[in-house]
């Protein structure tokens, strides 16, 4: 099978080197002459967000897919149109890919999410009082794209183009859980992970699972996973990032139409990983068993500050002698500050061990420029 992927990032790079395994053929689009999945698939530089290249990219595949949502969901219609099989579907993208439309897609199915108005470019007609938070209706990812207004004075940061003006939430815990949905109908979920951020760089710092938060919690987010499987009404694999906040409600922050850096730690602590789920998935296939097997965890390894250039990885040789330590690198070349380079999963028997290991290792390596 001819399997198209708009994106040619660390995504679409762990994908193929899951489904490898398999038969197929993989075709990648993306800008960058040397994206991650240049050296792995067939490659085609040039934009995703082009109609006219994703429609020719797409025309001769049996199917396409998306490792980045932010890609020209008309053109994935027009090929879907034609008879080629887009996963997720050109709609749900369309949907996802912009704020303002997520979060009235959460509102007309009842999928709680937090209190919410629009708007389209001037401050004068915000009625949410401080503290909110403001986000982009497009183009954000990684953080990006998200800032908090806290005081009269943030007033003056404020992003004067169409976004979203959300309720500040009190968080007790950030939150993730990764579905799954096949064309015929089968549905996974993964165990749910804890998300530790990084303050300075809005980026996840740790990611843990499993995480145990009683009967209550539990049965919010099923019922959140169930309502949006049925709304999406899509196969596909979908990342629903939740808050969990201090009374004990649960809400959907955002979701992603794709893998997601919150399901890495799959890769090792879990019958089987997010990348050969989302690969039956856009085949068609029996969905994998998801179940957490042991405690596991992941850190991301971003560019050091003050870093750009030619990436070098310090402490790398000291992490390999470690047991149930595992290093993912994405291919990149050059770093920059806060660029995701990779990633390392570890294992253990307790949460407190994990995050003891996960720590230690967090303090042993260094991403740094030449």
């Amino acid at each position: 099978m001819k399997i198209g992927i708009l994106g040619g990032g660390q995504l679409g790079r762990m994908l193929i080197q899951e489904a490898l395994k398999y038969d197929d053929e993989f075709y990648t689009l993306d800008p960058a002459p040397d994206a991650p999945c240049h050296t792995i698939s067939y490659f085609t530089q040039g934009s995703f967000n082009d109609y006219e290249t994703v429609l020719n990219f797409g025309k001769d595949k049996d199917v396409v897919t998306i490792e980045i949502e932010h890609v020209n969901a008309d053109a994935l219609a027009e090929l879907e149109n034609q008879g080629i099989k887009v996963v997720p579907n050109s709609n749900i993208i369309k949907t996802i890919q912009q704020k303002i439309l997520q979060k009235k897609f959460y509102e007309s199915h009842d999928i709680p999410s937090p209190e919410f108005e629009v708007m389209d470019g001037s401050s004068d007609e915000i009625k949410m009082p401080l503290p909110f938070v403001q986000k982009m209706n497009t183009g954000g990812y990684d953080g990006k794209g998200v800032q908090v207004i806290r005081t009269a004075e943030d007033m003056k940061n404020l992003w004067l183009d169409d976004s979203v003006i959300e309720k500040l939430v009190d968080i007790d815990k950030e939150l993730s859980v990764i579905v799954a949905r096949n064309e015929s109908g089968e549905t996974k979920t993964f165990p749910v992970t804890e998300m530790v951020a990084d303050p300075k760089l809005n980026l996840l710092d740790f990611n843990i699972c499993p995480v145990f938060l009683g009967e209550e919690t539990e049965e919010q987010i099923n019922s959140i996973t169930e309502k949006f499987l049925s709304a999406v009404n899509s196969p596909g694999l979908f990342a629903i990032e939740l808050f969990l906040d201090k009374e004990g409600k649960v809400w959907v922050n955002e979701t992603a139409p794709r893998l997601h850096n919150s399901g890495h730690q799959s890769q090792e602590g879990n019958a089987n990983s997010q990348f050969e789920q989302m690969y039956r998935v856009v085949k068609n296939l029996p969905l994998a068993d998801t179940d957490a097997i042991i405690y596991s965890g992941m850190l991301n390894l971003v560019g050091a500050e003050g870093h750009s250039g030619k990436v070098v990885y310090e402490g790398m040789e000291d992490i390999l002698k470690l047991p149930e330590t595992y290093i993912h690198l994405y291919g990149k070349t050059e770093t920059k500050p806060g660029r995701k380079m990779g990633h390392i999963n570890v294992l253990a028997d307790s949460r407190e061990e994990l995050m003891e290991k996960l720590v230690t290792v967090k303090g042993m390596v260094r991403v740094i420029a030449e």
